[in-house]
């Protein structure tokens, strides 16, 4: 009788281990995903070659959009920033009638600006396009999640959310 209890205390006590040690590889395993995560993300931005890829966009005065089916972006390079992004606000000057209906420029940047903060990467960018100056504030998050806002001469401010990713270069044949 005293095997048996000493076998089911031995039992109990391996399934009770068992299970603790699990839980902790489980938040180790989440720790390591996120440092990680940290790491690429910091690559990414020192870099300065990344994309900004648009999920919602909250134009002043109106409701959030979900972009989630489009692929909208900006291309961040130290000589160059190209945006195919939609615009959803309200527009001064000749901006309606060239039938633009976006934020869609390309070209060198005037300003080119990192900063790295106690939260997140701090990037200031100008951008002068066919029509018009752009400045972006973007503000890329440990997690590579990332907020942007675009003020521009012609049109109101708008911001958007998403997250940086890299650029991905194609091999010549």
């Amino acid at each position: 009788m005293k095997a048996k209890n000493f076998f089911l205390v031995l039992l109990l006590y391996l399934v009770v281990t068992i299970s603790f040690a699990q839980e902790k590889t489980k938040k180790k395993l989440r720790e390591a995903g996120k440092i990680e995560k940290q790491n690429q993300t910091e690559i990414l931005v020192n870099s300065k070659e990344f994309f900004f890829v648009v999920r919602n966009a909250a134009p002043q005065g109106f409701r959030n959009i979900d972009l989630t089916s489009n692929f909208n972006y900006i291309q961040f390079q130290p000589n160059f920033i190209k945006s195919e992004m939609p615009f959803f606000g309200t527009a001064y000057s000749d901006v309606a009638y060239r039938g633009d209906g976006g934020l869609n420029f390309e070209g060198k940047p005037q300003e080119y600006t990192f900063k790295k903060e106690k939260k997140a990467y701090q990037i200031k960018a100008k951008v002068k396009g066919q029509y018009d100056v752009y400045t972006m504030y973007l503000s890329v998050f440990f997690d590579g999640s990332a907020s942007l806002s675009i003020n521009s001469n012609n049109r109101s401010t708008i911001s958007y959310n998403g997250e940086i990713s890299p650029i991905e270069k194609k091999e010549i044949k």
